[in-house]
């Protein structure tokens, strides 16, 4: 098959070492654990620590900070494989691809070295509190108040659908500073979660997929917060949000594709050993048409990504084309999964095959890091 010889133009020897790696981590520390975790609706919590002690946290952030000093090209390594094999529990996407960054282009150098390193150590868990119970891809809207009192931020407001919800000891939070309109007086504030009194961790929530992901409602009342936390200066989040969310849909599409892969592959195995009427599956034309038409589809998407991931290295990735391959690759995603799925029959309609479990994760994927409806309005602007 050729996307089992196909190797991006942005691949390296260094790369296939990180490959190699992710692979035998996550066969070992994730793969054997994902039914485990679907139960108790978490990760655990040495996961993290494990993967920092393997030096696949924060792949990404400069050594000085106690990351590996690579690009977002590393970061596309682990989460292509992430998706490769089912994995929708463990989201690091969250705190290595997003809120890391977040902190290293913003923050202070005081608070580079305050938290980067223990972020890629494992120590210290990343969330981003963006979405609210009103508010979605229109982050304009968000109504979580810092009130500024002396030298801390009184924090009140909650949040919702937060990735990393159980686990998260540090919390780059969204929140109004301002009565200024829209997303003039929105602001980023690093919120450490160890003793904050007010600050509570809500209900588990309960998803019709990905249920190892500790995705939960925080809520804040009266929290205070040193105003030294302030990523940038007060009323700069919209436009820090906005530059941060090319990498974040970027990423999205990573794992779109890899999981679009994974399920082709377990599909064409099945197909192979299954048999029905005398024959395997495969012996079928209209199997081995429906796998042709899903390698298509996935190599096309998998060509657009390689493109973008260049792209972004080179830093020449605007948010039209992150928003264009996010909803391509994710429908796609969506697309291939349902197809394959119906290649084992009522086998794919069991937990227990990763096959359904990559089917009812997928959904999510069109509407998270903004719905594809908003990706799609977005690239018509630039029309």
């Amino acid at each position: 098959m050729i996307l089992d010889t196909h190797r991006p133009v942005w691949m390296t020897d260094d790369l296939d070492d990180v490959q190699t790696l992710a692979r035998t981590f996550l066969d070992k520390e994730v793969v054997p654990h994902l039914a485990r975790w679907s139960e108790q609706r978490a990760v655990d919590r040495d996961l993290w620590r494990v993967a920092g002690a393997a030096g696949l946290l924060c792949l990404s952030i400069p050594e000085e900070y106690g990351g590996s000093g690579g690009t977002f090209a590393h970061e596309a390594v682990l989460t292509y494989e992430q998706g490769r094999v089912g994995d929708d529990a463990w989201a690091n996407v969250v705190h290595s691809s997003i809120v890391a960054h977040y902190i290293l282009a913003y923050g202070t150098e005081q608070q580079k070295q305050r938290w980067l390193p223990a972020m890629a150590s494992g120590d210290l868990v990343g969330a981003i509190g963006m979405t609210e119970p009103g508010t979605g891809s229109d982050l304009q809207q968000i109504r979580t108040r810092a009130r500024r009192e002396g030298d801390e931020y009184v924090i009140n407001g909650s949040k919702t659908f937060i990735s990393n919800g159980t686990h998260c000891d540090l919390i780059v939070l969204v929140a109004r500073t301002s009565d200024e309109p829209g997303g003039k007086g929105l602001s980023l504030i690093v919120v450490e979660t160890k003793d904050l009194e007010g600050f509570e961790r809500g209900r588990v929530l309960d998803k019709i997929g990905a249920h190892g992901q500790d995705t939960r409602e925080l809520s804040f009342t009266d929290c205070r917060v040193p105003t030294g936390n302030l990523l940038g200066a007060e009323g700069q989040g919209f436009g820090q949000l906005m530059q941060q969310l090319a990498q974040e849909r970027l990423a999205i599409a990573v794992q779109a594709v890899g999981a679009a892969e994974g399920a082709l592959r377990l599909a064409r195995d099945y197909a192979k050993e299954r048999t029905a009427f005398g024959q395997p599956l495969m012996g079928f034309q209209n199997t081995r048409f429906v796998l042709a038409e899903c390698a298509a589809e996935t190599f096309a998407a998998r060509t657009m990504l390689d493109a973008c991931i260049a792209s972004h290295i080179a830093g020449d990735l605007d948010a039209a084309g992150a928003s264009l391959v996010k909803f391509h690759t994710t429908d796609v995603q969506c697309r291939v999964i349902d197809r394959c799925l119906q290649i084992f029959g009522g086998y794919g309609y069991m937990t227990e095959f990763p096959i359904a479990r990559m089917y009812a994760s997928a959904r999510v994927q069109k509407i998270y890091g903004g719905t594809n409806e908003i990706m799609k309005e977005l690239v018509a602007r630039t029309l």
